[in-house]
């Protein structure tokens, strides 16, 4: 039975919330391998809203295994809250449903203060980051000097390794005048919370591989979005994790050789948060009809998103670094308030051609995108989010598709028209062979 990886192909908020919503029907497990409480899925169905930022999409769907795997960074407060938010809500009230790795690293108070710390000092170099503790709190996984979901379980070696931990953490928030960090504070609160997410935790790789063996469909969800990814993304403006496909397999232990399909999830234009380059950028009126008509604003920090066109150039080198074999395309109703549209389908630095994506994010900055038009579908008589069928959609729209598709080299699965779970046209099903 299939293994499938959802990743997005973008700079992060393609819809990836609502895909995994979609595709967690047809998956007995739902598996979050990599980011932190930065990122936030939302998905939509009747009247109701879900927003996670941990816990997988997939607990929207009742009798789902969702597991949270070794390579996501845990913030014990997000957590708790969203796990009582969703058992209010009649989500995830099977508790053994949730299983939560034991080797995830902690994100502590400390971990956030440093990350307001060193933004603040960044002046106008500011990176952007949501001030969620995500890159300290990695930094110290590099180091060696993380706190672990295991060592809740351990009172006295958990005292010895936070007390070892804040001398250096206080030092340094003197340094940039912040308080320090009281330790005794600090231990009740993380002993507290360890007694509430203990009987969550489990060795998740194990259990992910055994569910391979029994022939279970697994889903693995990732965030944020390849062009964020440490290595491979618009580096310094990047997520502090890999956000590729292959990082299911080294966060779970499992082999790439278990892996059947890798789904890129891509917007129907270009939206980035933060700073950083971003070649096919609106600064008119059009990206900020983009933004409104899209709801572009960061569903875990509520910051308005920067909008552009279709950026075919960073979609293929997405496409590329994670394999993906079908292609969900969202937001597609978005661009109905468009006669025309545009594509960027190349770059010119200095009026030269530029292949690929440059290692260093000054010289993407200073790109100019080549932009193809397209004709777009305002005067379409219907809405697109009524239609259900592929070949039902306008001549514009499948033109635009066809655009995309064949440019990417890749299939299109799944169209999303809107933002409930009603308004999707799948045209193939990933764990369908």
């Amino acid at each position: 039975m299939p293994s499938v990886v959802v990743v997005g192909l973008q700079w992060g908020d393609e819809g990836k919330g609502k895909v995994i919503d979609l595709l967690a029907e047809f998956a007995d497990v739902v598996v979050r391998f990599q980011g932190g409480a930065n990122a936030g899925h939302t998905v939509r169905f009747g009247d109701t809203k879900i927003i996670t930022n941990l816990i997988p999409s997939g607990a929207s769907r009742p009798g789902k295994k969702v597991i949270i795997g070794p390579s996501v960074v845990l913030d014990p407060d997000r957590l708790l809250g969203e796990i009582q938010a969703l058992q209010a809500g009649g989500f995830l009230v099977e508790p053994e449903r949730l299983l939560i790795s034991d080797r995830c690293h902690l994100v502590l108070p400390y971990h956030k203060l440093l990350d307001e710390a060193r933004e603040k000092s960044r002046g106008r170099a500011k990176i952007g980051t949501t001030l969620r503790g995500i890159g300290p709190c990695l930094e110290d996984k590099a180091s060696r000097l993380g706190i672990r979901a295991a060592d809740l379980l351990q009172t006295t070696e958990l005292e010895d390794k936070l007390a070892m931990r804040v001398r250096e953490v206080n030092a340094l928030l003197r340094m940039y005048g912040f308080a320090e960090v009281d330790i005794k504070q600090l231990l009740a609160d993380t002993m507290d919370k360890a007694e509430r997410l203990k009987s969550y935790l489990a060795d998740v790789g194990e259990i992910v591989r055994l569910e391979m063996e029994r022939g279970k469909n697994i889903l693995f969800e990732g965030a944020q979005g390849a062009m964020l990814d440490i290595d491979h993304g618009t580096y310094p403006f990047v997520t502090s994790s890999s956000t590729i496909a292959a990082s299911a397999c080294t966060s779970l232990g499992i082999s790439p050789q278990k892996i059947d399909l890798v789904v890129g999830v891509l917007k129907a234009y270009t939206t980035r948060v933060g700073e950083g380059p971003f070649p096919t950028e609106l600064h008119d009126e059009r990206g900020e009809i983009l933004r409104q008509a899209g709801g572009e604003f960061g569903a875990t920090t509520g910051r308005p998103r920067r909008c552009g066109w279709l950026d075919l150039v960073a979609l293929k080198y997405a496409v590329a670094l994670n394999g993906a074999g079908y292609l969900c395309i969202t937001k597609l109703d978005v661009l109905s308030c468009f006669d025309e549209l545009q594509i960027g389908v190349a770059y010119q630095l200095d009026g030269n051609p530029l292949p690929g994506i440059p290692a260093r994010s000054a010289v993407l900055a200073r790109v100019e995108p080549v932009l193809e038009k397209a004709e777009g579908w305002k005067n379409y008589p219907g809405r697109i989010c009524d239609i259900r069928e592929q070949q039902d959609l306008p001549r514009e729209t499948k033109k635009y598709l066809d655009k995309i598709s064949g440019a990417l080299s890749v299939p299109v699965g799944l169209i999303s028209v809107g933002p409930t779970r009603a308004e999707t046209i799948m045209v193939k099903n990933p764990f369908r062979r």
